[in-house]
């Protein structure tokens, strides 16, 4: 072979697929043979505030609290655009401007997560809490530390959902290293971020979590909801294992944290 062409065939050999570990890394395994994804978790960036690439932003009180609660600058998390319908664009627009607005007679206006209601599918994964895997040969669950939620994943054969909920249903199987999961049966009230971006009640998730290393894992949501989307989107970010002394998952409870928001005009003068 030619200079060249030993150079390319080198440097097609040595870059990893999407989707596939990176060159090298054996994955360990579980007692079943599978691929071990045990242990606590955790997302570092800024895609609870938005999904897409965003400038620092201020606090919305900032006349009050200053630096407090300002949105950090991010990269984004989303491949391309987000492909919304224009109606549907229409609507993220006015969710965000209404995003702090809560109404006791209407649980639909304002943050599902300043209310605290559970975060959804893939909303879950990147909050800035770390969760929990735990493997079984038939199920995986995975606890999260935001508002207390879990959720399983069903790696054998089950029913339909009987009703949609906050965090769908989840069956999962393995394609090699990768644990891929279909989530379907969500209720449509979640939303993706604190910028306004949501799904529907139609949508179908389908996650996908690859080891690439000891302490890593690449995570994969592909969104398809064809009434909110004019085509299947993904969005993708690493997940970073929490390696510190004595790592457990603590308490945030957050319902009483909102009572006031939620039923603060209910209260008698």
């Amino acid at each position: 072979m030619t200079t060249a062409t030993a150079v390319a065939v080198l440097l097609l050999a040595g870059t990893p697929t999407a989707g596939q570990a990176q060159t090298g890394y054996k994955t360990p395994r579980t007692a079943d043979g599978k691929p071990n994804v045990n242990g606590f978790w955790q997302a570092v960036n800024t895609a609870n505030w938005d999904i897409e690439g965003h400038g620092a932003q201020p606090s919305p009180f900032q006349n009050l609290v200053g630096v407090y609660l300002a949105e950090p600058a991010g990269l984004g998390v989303v491949e391309g655009a987000i492909p919304y319908k224009p109606e549907a664009l229409a609507k993220k627009k006015q969710n965000f401007e209404t995003r702090l607005e809560a109404d006791p007679f209407n649980r639909d206006i304002g943050d599902p997560e300043a209310k605290c209601y559970m975060a959804g599918v893939p909303r879950a994964t990147y909050m800035p809490f770390p969760f929990q895997i735990i493997q079984s040969t038939t199920k995986i669950l995975i606890a999260y530390e935001y508002a207390g939620t879990t959720r399983i994943i069903h790696l054998d054969k089950v029913e339909p959902a009987p009703i949609d909920s906050w965090m769908g249903q989840s069956v999962g199987r393995w394609d090699g290293d990768t644990l891929v999961v279909d989530v379907t049966a969500l209720n449509g009230k979640s939303w993706l971020d604190r910028a306004g971006n949501f799904l529907s009640d139609t949508a179908h998730v389908v996650e996908r979590y690859t080891p690439t290393g000891p302490d890593h894992l690449m995570y994969e949501a592909t969104i398809e909801d064809p009434s909110v989307f004019t085509r299947p989107w993904k969005m993708s970010m690493p997940l970073y294992r929490r390696v510190d002394k004595g790592i457990q998952l603590l308490e945030f409870k957050c319902v009483e944290f909102s009572e006031a928001f939620l039923y603060g005009t209910l209260r008698k003068k």
